[in-house]
């Protein structure tokens, strides 16, 4: 039985990073936190306790080193290690490492995560439990000639993606066999260099697809669910706009997703918080098990909010050896949450990163209305790392309600010397497909590339620099 935890170190930056500390803070634990030369002045670093700076500005040579992160954790005596999400969260070997050290590494068992982290393998295990997986190949294609073999079996068009891939990158649609035979060799040397893992598997395209996802959360032997998140809202693949729950689930599919994803979870003894994701099909209403994330995802408040599960406190104390707090009876959905992602992006330039210095800094207040962020007025935007500044969470008691909250505190926000994705979710609230719900995974590209896509400075309000 692992001991309660007294120190974790956080091994990551950021937001999450800022949101790990104040959990632990809440539940009396002592918090350190790495960081990069780049991120020596940053929020994370001003609310732990205390902090290590562990390398330059380069992920790998700074947050994706598991031996300088691990040696923190020593340097500060931290019996936990959390890594949040993206860098070293869903790294096998780094969880390895942690439990050889003598440090609990605050998420599922290295098993787990290699087991469920690769998506070929998450695929055989979702179809020895039981659970419905989108028509693919038997694992991994590792010749084009076994690839054109699978394809033919599961009918065109067909997805070539990276087993090891993550985060919308490592994919590759192929409609016949002459572009099969074109981009399986391109899909290898992308997962090559992306993830350091050539392997790929083939998956049905569904042509016109939600992307569902439930929240679980595990302690080796029960598990639950916290309902699902509908994620469909993607440009390049990326979620930016995410609702809890989805506005177009019915009551009975949703029962059976949510069922399928704790289903699965048991059979892996999965623990900690983790997201097992799904396509639905608009045409058929089939949902399909596509992947498992084995760590923390960036739209969690919006679970937090419908349910009022603290999931942070709860990977923590599940980390630190307590049971589950939760049977399924005490997870009651209430409301509608709805999250945007602010990123330092120009959506009128291919949503090209516009780093900077913050000017003013204006948060939307009020009843339900909730802003996880890395910022801080004069904050300097480093140029290395990802573009998320903040996510704007509103939750009201239905969905009509939420979409009208989100709207008025798009318009209170301001965020002065950079360009954010803000204009970019007043235009997308006006449109009748996100009022209606009725949109799919691949509706943001179609609607951008529209001319009345273009996003025009009246939709600001006045005064305010986006």
């Amino acid at each position: 039985m692992p001991k309660a935890i007294r120190k974790v170190l956080i091994a990551n930056r950021g937001e999450i990073a800022v949101r790990v500390i104040r959990a632990a803070k809440e539940l009396g634990i002592q918090t350190a936190v790495v960081c990069s030369e780049a991120d020596i002045d940053s929020l994370a670093v001003k609310l732990a306790d205390e902090h290590v700076v562990i390398g330059p500005a380069q992920a790998a040579k700074s947050y994706l080193d598991k031996e300088k992160v691990l040696a923190a954790a020593t340097q500060v005596g931290a019996d936990a290690v959390h890594p949040g999400y993206g860098f070293l969260s869903e790294n096998a070997g780094f969880a390895d490492a942690c439990n050889a050290a003598g440090i609990i590494f605050v998420g599922p068992s290295a098993h787990a995560i290699r087991t469920m982290g690769d998506k070929a393998a998450a695929r055989t295990a979702a179809m020895a439990a039981g659970v419905p997986v989108v028509p693919g190949s038997d694992g991994e294609v590792s010749t084009l000639e076994s690839a054109i073999e699978a394809a033919n079996l599961i009918g065109y068009p067909v997805m070539i993606k990276a087993a090891a891939g993550g985060g919308g990158r490592g994919i590759r649609i192929a409609k016949d066999e002459a572009e099969l035979c074109q981009q399986y060799r391109v899909a290898v040397a992308e997962a090559t260099s992306a993830f350091g893992n050539g392997a790929v598997y083939l998956e049905r395209f569904i042509a016109s697809a939600r992307h569902i996802e439930v929240q679980i959360l595990g302690d080796g032997e029960s598990v639950v669910h916290l309902f699902e998140r509908d994620c469909s809202i993607q440009r390049r693949r990326q979620k930016i706009f995410e609702e809890a729950g989805s506005p177009v689930l019915p009551d009975a599919t949703r029962q059976a997703l949510c069922e399928s994803a704790v289903k699965l979870a048991k059979a892996v003894k999965y623990s900690g918080a983790g997201t097992l994701e799904y396509l639905l099909d608009s045409a058929s209403g089939e949902f399909f098990f596509i992947e498992m994330n084995t760590r923390i995802q960036v739209e969690h408040p919006i679970t937090e909010m419908i349910t009022g599960v603290d999931l942070l406190k709860a990977m923590l104390k599940i980390a630190g050896g307590e049971p589950l707090p939760y049977q399924q009876s005490d997870i009651v959905r209430r409301g509608h949450a709805i999250e945007v992602r602010i990123n330092a992006e120009d959506p009128d330039k291919q949503f090209m990163p516009c780093p900077g210095v913050v000017g003013q800094l204006v948060w939307p207040q009020g009843p339900g209305v909730r802003i996880d962020t890395l910022l801080q007025a004069q904050y300097k935007i480093p140029a290395y790392y990802d573009s998320l500044l903040a996510k704007l969470i509103v939750w009201d008691e239905n969905r009509p309600a939420a979409l009208a909250r989100l709207k008025r505190c798009l318009e209170e926000l301001s965020i002065e010397g950079v360009k954010t994705t803000q204009p970019l979710f007043l235009r997308l609230l006006a449109t009748e497909a996100v009022q209606s719900g009725q949109y799919d995974t691949n509706w943001l590209e179609r609607w951008m590339a529209e001319a009345s896509a273009v996003v025009k400075p009246d939709v600001l309000p006045t005064g305010r620099a986006a």
